[in-house]
């Protein structure tokens, strides 16, 4: 992987702009730390900045920023194209000539072949990029289908700026740090700042999906909005009712086992995450398949048994064959890594898996520059709860009359989670495992809330919500919406869970899932590749029924089911565990202090972000053991953690 940046600035207003890539390059060093490249043009204003993490063709004839060979179009690219040898193959038959075997040069080629529209439609992979066509006087951005990359965008003084990360616009003279009260409330909802915003004004992420393009005169009021050059196609139902389950377990085999192949592909060494799940180890099996050596894999455990998927990992392990390794980290350990997390997100992120992710991520990078992970069966085949009981939920709140609703909502949140998790402990052992759920008490507390909704949109938006009433934590956030066509999707999905996946699909996972797995690993100049989120799997899930997804109360069926080919079943059927932490014990006890300190309310009063009477409520009645709240607590001390960091680290005054 690599990092880019640059600008259009058509006023010429930096001094000396070769320097100002230089410090926009130095800000991404960490994510390509083999390589180093800049090139500015003064009669168009256009300049990019690029670090390489060399992963294919590792030669001076990968160093970018690249030029085409008719010198029309300059590119500088974050990504890997996993088609590029079949493609590079058609366009050598055609006469075009290659310097090297970068799958950059083939982008360039593409390019000049096809047009950039098609050339984004031909490729396979992950990526992000800025363009330059010289003829047109047009720079264009473009994001990878789903988001596995990263881009950021805006403008900066008449000057448009932008880059993998938010560190490298922000080091762009008299960058003016302004924190969009919007985009912090829904941080604080969803734990993440959701796409397209970003937590600063006038500075947003591209979607997935999209390219945009600016012409050289344009301005931030005349420059047009992002084309959508992908998205998920609508279904064939009739080729959707009849493929039988036996056909859909084969296709699929099939599909996971080119896309795990094609993703296989580098110059340097290739390993893969394994939690022990069904997603990495369907993954590591597919990668075992078509090895012929020892997999690399790697896990971490925790002592905590509620946290800990070591032992399993190696289970799966020793059944496929791999060379596996595995570290137990103790809470000192993970505790260590919670100062570097603000250094590694560019903005405010609090999922708590992120600690795990972060620790896995540099175990592997001792062995392997490449690692595959498992990342995208949730959201492509029903993995989490939502999408097993949406409709049942759905339903049984609509045979309940309005009045008693509200009653047995009540009901359910004055007992305390904790409550609800002794009894779970109590009957775990002899529940069926579909009926086994981690943390009952908070499922139950957001069940009470469901009961309080109108709509399927308004349900879903209760159960992916943390802070449920944002707007009273923070000042004039306003009523920003996630998607523009959100109540769209529910109405056209053919199920509530199917609409739910799609949201999911669309939103968080590029805001949280890849985010976390593109930070966390970049960390370590690690490239992590995401083979379910290939386009034709996406497209392939979303064109089958969703009884090969959900069956009998039970997610991701036909997953399981290809996996069963490589693994025996008992091995794998678990309730689903995550990749967490115990955080809530130890804001409790080793966190009490650095907490206590971001969450002062004399300081959040002068801060002026945040209210501090709702925050120093639900931390006392956390301390207390009453309740639960260490994910509210969380994403407040993530803020602050990171706007301390980034107070600390620039000139800028937040305001």
């Amino acid at each position: 992987m690599c990092g880019i940046a640059g600008f259009l600035d058509r006023r010429l207003s930096y001094k000396h702009p070769e320097s100002v890539l230089e410090t926009m390059a130095s800000r991404m060093n960490y994510r390509g730390p083999d390589d180093r490249g800049v090139w500015f043009e003064k009669a168009s204003g256009v300049g990019f900045s690029h670090t390489r993490l060399s992963i294919q063709d590792v030669s001076a004839q990968g160093h970018q920023p690249m030029h085409s060979t008719s010198q029309r179009y300059t590119i500088t690219y974050n990504g890997e194209i996993y088609n590029a040898p079949e493609l590079r193959d058609d366009l050598l038959k055609s006469g075009m000539q290659f310097r090297g075997r970068s799958d950059t040069e083939v982008i360039l080629a593409l390019v000049e072949v096809y047009g950039l529209r098609r050339t984004l439609e031909l490729v396979n992979g992950m990526f992000a990029f800025a363009l330059w066509d010289s003829h047109n006087k047009t720079l264009s951005l473009a994001r990878d289908r789903v988001g596995i990359k990263p881009l950021y965008y805006g403008w900066v003084n008449d000057v448009f700026l932008f880059a993998s990360v938010l560190s490298a616009i922000e080091s762009i003279p008299s960058f003016g740090a302004e924190i969009d009260h919007g985009a912090l409330g829904l941080f604080f909802r969803f734990n993440y700042v959701p796409d397209p915003y970003s937590i600063y004004e006038n500075i947003h992420k591209l979607l997935p999906g999209r390219v945009l393009t600016l012409r050289q005169s344009d301005t931030q009021s005349t420059m047009s909005v992002p084309e959508c050059y992908w998205n998920l196609p609508k279904r064939d139902e009739q080729t959707c009712e009849n493929v039988s389950a036996e056909i859909a377990v084969t296709q699929l085999d099939e599909l996971l086992g080119d896309a795990v192949a094609k993703q296989m592909l580098s110059d340097v060494p290739v390993g893969a995450f394994l939690s022990g799940g069904i997603d990495s180890s369907v993954v590591v099996a597919q990668m075992q398949k078509h090895s012929h050596h020892s997999v690399k894999t790697f896990s971490i455990g925790f002592e905590d048994s509620r946290f800990n998927e070591a032992e399993q990992a190696a289970i799966i392990a020793n059944v496929l064959g791999t060379d596996h390794t595995e570290a137990y980290v103790s809470v000192q350990d993970a505790i260590d890594v919670i100062p570097s997390l603000t250094g590694i997100y560019d903005e405010p992120f609090a999922d708590t898996s992120q600690i795990g992710m972060y620790l896995v991520s540099k175990l592997a990078s001792d062995s392997v520059s490449v690692c595959l992970s498992g990342d995208g069966g949730d959201e492509l085949f029903g993995g989490y709860n939502r999408h097993i009981v949406g409709d049942d939920l759905w339903r049984l709140k609509n045979r309940i009359p309005s009045t008693f609703r509200q009653v047995i909502a009540r009901g359910l949140s004055s007992i305390s989670p904790q409550t609800y998790n002794s009894l779970g402990d109590i009957f775990d052992g002899v529940l069926p495992m579909r009926a086994r759920f981690n943390s009952p008490g908070d499922k139950l507390h957001k069940l009470s809330r469901v009961l309080s909704t109108s709509t399927p949109w308004e349900m879903y938006q209760s159960l992916v919500s943390q802070w449920h009433n944002p707007v009273q934590l923070v000042s004039g956030m306003g009523n920003p919406e996630v998607m523009a066509d959100q109540h769209s999707i529910f109405a056209d999905s053919g199920t509530i869970g199917e609409a739910m996946m799609r949201m999911d699909l669309l939103t968080y996972l590029p805001g949280d899932v890849l985010t976390k797995v593109d930070r966390a690993s970049m960390a370590f100049s690690l490239e992590a590749r995401v083979p379910l989120l290939d386009h034709r799997i996406i497209e392939y899930a979303n064109n089958i029924r969703m009884d090969l997804k959900v069956s009998r109360g039970q997610g991701k069926w036909l997953l399981r089911k290809v996996l069963q080919k490589y693994v025996p079943l008992n091995l794998f059927e678990r309730p689903k565990m995550g990749f967490g932490v115990p955080v809530e014990q130890w804001l409790r006890s080793e966190l009490r202090d650095w907490a206590e300190s971001l969450l002062d309310p004399v300081k959040l009063q002068q801060q002026g972000f945040i209210d501090p009477v709702p925050v120093q409520k639900v931390w006392k009645t956390h301390l207390s053991g009453k309740a639960n709240h260490y994910l509210d607590i969380w994403s407040i001390l993530m803020f602050q953690s990171w706007l301390e960091e980034r107070q600390n680290s620039n000139t800028a005054t937040f305001q």
